[in-house]
């Protein structure tokens, strides 16, 4: 792999690294019920014909990181027999690819405790075919962890076969009571550590990977940071705080994201926020990208672009936007600054890669680099040169 040196650009401002008061904030609870990030339970992931792919992105996330589920293997007859590892990022991991539902419990020791639906189709449902199959693993002992629009709690014949097998249904889109839910108070702004929220020029595009490397990487390095999720397969990783926002209503979008970063910050008292980011504020499919930058007010952000992509996700009409149109509506749109570009490596070859990473900081003047093939280090220095007040945070833990 071609090594790059730190990223540091001399033309990037710093942004004042605010004074973190240990606080008694009181907020409203999480807009997502915090996960024991204690337990590990075994999980088996369907992901037929997408695992590697768009579509298979939950799949995709839990190989590479799951703090929750300890997987055993994915379902995807057109791989199998592959490494997951292998098909993802050519390392080997040792969990395999399975034909089926049997292929894959004949090859775990017990029956896993849960069966993850690991695809994020465009229609949000399950097909009539996938319906079948669900309920065959919950037939098997098996709970359900389903990350759709569709909530199968709701369904009379999912919970009826709960009920049947004893077994349950974790529908994780599914949003609080509306009675229950948070608007935006404006308290964002007692929150006193530096908020850093990871969009994209696109969906599906990288960010919740890049996010959950610099969580990990800056925690590496003494800086304590805390990660908020807020889309179905952060959730499932095992992201203590969180909510999926394109299930909530939009009147409480900003509000709900708000209430969940103040209760991290009470809690956790970190040094950093890392907000995963939601399709793109430039794409008019979705909307979550307006509410995470209302809702968190972040200090900085870092964008995820793939520059081998032409066409948006699903829309081959569509031509992907340019990082400088993106950062240019980002800066307009809120009161914050874009601290990096991170590339998605998707359609290119590492000479390509590096070829973007020195064009883009040529044209802009900020740290660039590719969290998945490139040293993580690199999302420390692009930190550290936008809040260099943090260094000081990483010397004392030290």
């Amino acid at each position: 792999m071609l090594a790059v040196p730190p990223v540091v650009s001399l033309n990037t401002s710093k942004i004042p690294l605010k004074s973190v008061a240990k606080n008694n904030l009181s907020s409203s609870a999480p807009a997502h019920p915090t996960q024991d990030k204690h337990r590990v339970t075994t999980a088996i992931v369907y992901c037929e014909a997408n695992f590697g792919a768009i579509d298979g992105k939950t799949a995709n996330g839990l190989i590479r990181h799951s703090e929750k589920y300890k997987i055993l293997s994915v379902i995807d007859s057109q791989q199998a027999g592959l490494d997951t590892g292998m098909v993802l990022d050519n390392k080997p991991n040792a969990i395999p690819i399975c034909r089926d539902l049997a292929d894959a419990l004949s090859q775990a020791d017990a029956t896993p405790a849960s069966f993850i639906f690991g695809m994020a189709p465009s229609s949000g449902m399950l097909s009539k075919h996938e319906r079948a199959l669900v309920l065959e693993a919950m037939s098997h002992g098996m709970n359900i962890v389903n990350g759709l629009h569709e909530f199968l709690n709701d369904d009379p014949v999912f919970a009826a076969a709960c009920i049947a097998s004893k077994v349950e249904i974790l529908d994780v889109r599914k949003p609080r009571d509306k009675k229950d839910l948070s608007l935006f108070s404006g308290r964002i702004a007692e929150v006193t550590c530096p908020v850093i929220a990871v969009l994209g020029t696109d969906c599906a595009i990288g960010k919740r990977t890049t996010a959950t490397i610099m969580t990990r990487t800056l925690n590496e390095a003494g800086i304590k940071t805390v990660m908020i999720g807020t889309g179905q397969t952060g959730i499932i990783q095992g992201a203590r705080y969180g909510v999926a926002l394109d299930a909530v209503p939009s009147q409480f979008c900003a509000g709900e994201l708000e209430a969940t970063i103040l209760k991290a910050f009470e809690i956790e008292a970190p040094d950093v926020i890392i907000v995963e980011g939601q399709g793109a504020l430039s794409h008019p499919a979705f909307s979550s990208s307006s509410f995470i930058l209302r809702g968190c007010c972040p200090d900085g952000v870092v964008l995820q672009h793939a520059p081998g992509r032409s066409e948006r996700c699903d829309f081959e009409n569509m031509a992907m936007p340019t990082p400088a149109s993106e950062i240019n509506l980002i800066e307009t749109f809120a009161a914050t600054k874009i601290i990096g570009l991170t590339i998605n490596h998707e359609n290119m070859n590492d000479h390509e890669v590096s070829a973007a990473i020195s064009q883009y900081q040529q044209e802009f003047g900020i740290p660039v680099t590719d969290a998945l093939t490139r040293p993580a280090e690199h999302l420390l220095s692009m930190v550290l040169t936008a809040f260099p007040g943090l260094q000081e945070r990483r010397v004392a833990s030290s």
